[in-house]
C-alpha cells in the first residue's frame, strides 16, 4: 500500500500559443502510468504534452507525449521496490526489477535519459538533477522546469495544492 500524502501530485505541462501552461491532475493518477499517458494524449499542445509526477520524498517521473511517441523517464529504479507507479514505468520499459539483494544505495535514474535534450535539457544535467540525493523531487522538477522555462507555472501549480 503506499502513503498518498500532499507530497503525490501529478502535474501536466504544454505549450499554448508560445507559452508554457500547467494543470495538476488528479492525483489518483501518481499510482497510474497508462492513465496518466491517456490523460496527456487528451491535453493539447504544441509540441507535444509533459507529465510530470512526484511520488512522496522518493522519486519522480517525467512523461513526454509527442504525437505517437510516448518517452519515460524515472529518476531512481529503486523506487520500483516499493511504489506501482515506479513498477509500472520498469514494465513500460520492459526493464528488469532490481534485486532487492543489490546493493541498491545508488541513485540510478532509468528511461529515456534525452526525453528533454530537443528542449535544451541534456542527459548529463538530467542525469545531475535526478541523482541530487539532497533534493526532494517537487525540488528536482522545478529544476527541469527552470531549465526548460516553466518554472514560474509550475511553481504557481504546486503552490496551489497547499
Amino acid at each position: 500500500m503506499t502513503d498518498t500524502d500532499t507530497t503525490d501530485f501529478a502535474v501536466v505541462v504544454f505549450r499554448e500559443e508560445s507559452k508554457w501552461e500547467t494543470e495538476l491532475l488528479p492525483v489518483a493518477l501518481s499510482e497510474d502510468l497508462d492513465g496518466l499517458i491517456h490523460a496527456l494524449r487528451q491535453m493539447p499542445g504544441i509540441g507535444g504534452t509533459i507529465g510530470l509526477v512526484a511520488v512522496g520524498d522518493d522519486f519522480f517521473v517525467a512523461i513526454r507525449v509527442l504525437g505517437g511517441e510516448v518517452l519515460v523517464f524515472l529518476s531512481d529504479v529503486t523506487a520500483s521496490l516499493d511504489w506501482p507507479l515506479a513498477r509500472q514505468v520498469l514494465e513500460y520499459l520492459d526493464i528488469d526489477l532490481p534485486d532487492e539483494d543489490d546493493d541498491l544505495d545508488q541513485v540510478l535514474p532509468v528511461g529515456d535519459m534525452s526525453i528533454f535534450a530537443d528542449l535544451g535539457l541534456d542527459e548529463m544535467e538530467l542525469g545531475a538533477i535526478s541523482g541530487d540525493l539532497d533534493a526532494y523531487p517537487d525540488e528536482m522538477l522545478l529544476a527541469i522546469g527552470e531549465k526548460l522555462g516553466f518554472a514560474i507555472p509550475l511553481e504557481r501549480a504546486l503552490d496551489s495544492l497547499v
